[in-house]
């Protein structure tokens, strides 16, 4: 393990290079204040790590420590390593985002879909953010019933007409970006991923995780309901928020962002379910990756760096510049009721929370953890923890972005 220019604070553990002491002692902050039970957090700048921070506790029933390679299930930053499938994909010419999805899978044409291209679908402007077929659990982990999760996506028709309007497909979106993949490369999704990209960068990240990994995986905490309810009251009396839309819309027995959420069932373990090994062995592409904050760093260098990484070319420059610019936007996402945008099934984020390069692209997941790249800066960047905020973007994680952003180091556009 190489140490870098500066020891981590008092706190927290690992070091920082020259220029990034702002994200350094911005995250041992989060553990003096309480903020967090176990995080880490890494960023590669032009291949090489300048920040290799860890802390707290993976476990805290049994005091286990979160150490540097400890891995959590990162829930919708899953969908970013989704997406570099397809681009692996799309760079080899197997793929053509504007082709029609059913030119692969043809039962995708069903429910009048068969005009809707592999474009709007992965940017979340096809319609198809909820199913009707009610599903549990037991569907999407259970092989023999995966048929079953096939036909409900096949038989789904859209909730909107194609194009003309755009709501997150929370979970549909791993559930078609997996079947289309495996149409069209003839294996699973994860062992691909595994095999062309992390094994090659040596990132720490499973799609489809084995019990050899089993005693890294940090215990999620949730926030009760208790307090999602006092946070929700106090920020409706305040005028209302992001939140409040969402939960209000989530109350709604019909709304899209409910039927979104909700389907599959996770029956009464809620989002417990993810801490059993069942979701973590099993490739649902919307959620269940397991990843340590180094491993996503890693992931994303290929994405950052026109492609290529120490002399291995993964990607053509030109593979990755449509990612550069947003293909579609909303000022209200229909499901996350926030403006959003996205280009290739990556997310363009509000410049004034992840990052202010328009450039710049990957996925946030439930609860704060973040696999994100800069290719203006060659940066990326991969943050791990395993208490959930409430919010749908973590201040946790927002603050550790802005300050990133303060290093001598980063260019602003």
């Amino acid at each position: 393990m190489t140490t870098l220019d500066h020891v981590a604070p008092p706190s927290i553990h690992g070091s920082y290079a020259d220029g990034f002491h702002e994200v350094a002692h911005t995250f041992a902050a989060s553990f003096r204040e309480q903020r967090e039970t176990g995080a880490a957090i890494t960023i590669y700048q032009r291949g090489k790590k300048v920040v290799d921070l860890w802390g707290g506790l993976a476990d805290a029933e049994q005091g286990t420590a979160f150490a540097r390679d400890t891995r959590i299930v990162v829930f919708s930053v899953t969908k970013g390593l989704a997406a570099m499938a397809l681009h692996l994909l799309a760079d080899r010419g197997k793929l053509d985002w504007d082709a029609p999805v059913a030119t692969y899978w043809p039962g995708f044409a069903r429910g009048g879909k068969g005009a809707m291209t592999v474009r709007t679908l992965v940017n979340h402007r096809g319609g198809l953010a909820a199913l009707d077929t009610p599903l549990t659990m037991a569907d999407c982990v259970i092989p023999q019933r995966y048929p079953f999760l096939v036909r409900a996506l096949e038989a789904q028709k859209p909730l909107w007409v194609p194009e003309q309007g755009q709501g997150y497909h929370a979970i549909t979106f791993g559930m078609y970006v997996r079947e289309l993949f495996e149409r069209i490369a003839g294996e699973s999704i994860g062992t691909f991923l595994r095999r062309e990209l992390f094994e090659p960068l040596e990132a720490d990240v499973s799609l489809g995780t084995g019990p050899e990994y089993d005693s890294r995986i940090a215990t999620l905490y949730t926030p009760s309901l208790r307090t999602r309810l006092t946070h929700l009251a106090v920020s409706a009396l305040e005028g209302g928020n992001n939140e409040t839309r969402v939960a209000r819309d989530a109350i709604e027995l019909d709304s899209i962002a409910r039927r979104a959420f909700l389907n599959p069932s996770l029956g009464q373990k809620g989002i417990h379910v993810y801490n059993d090994v069942e979701a973590r062995r099993s490739e649902l592409a919307w959620a269940s990756a397991t990843a340590s904050a180094d491993g996503l760093a890693r992931a994303y260098l290929p994405f950052a760096m026109k492609g290529t990484v120490a002399g291995r070319r993964y990607l053509a420059p030109a593979t990755l510049e449509p990612l550069y610019s947003r293909q579609g936007w909303s000022d209200r996402d229909a499901v996350l009721q926030k403006p959003l945008g996205w280009a290739e099934g990556f997310l363009k984020e509000e410049p004034h929370l992840f990052s202010p390069v328009r450039a710049s692209f990957g996925h946030p997941g439930m609860g704060g953890c973040l696999g994100w790249c800069d290719p203006l800066n060659e940066t990326t960047f991969g943050y791990v923890m395993n208490r959930l905020d409430w919010r749908v973007r973590s201040p946790r994680a927002v603050a550790l972005c802005k300050a990133l952003y303060r290093s001598p180091h980063m260019r602003t556009e």
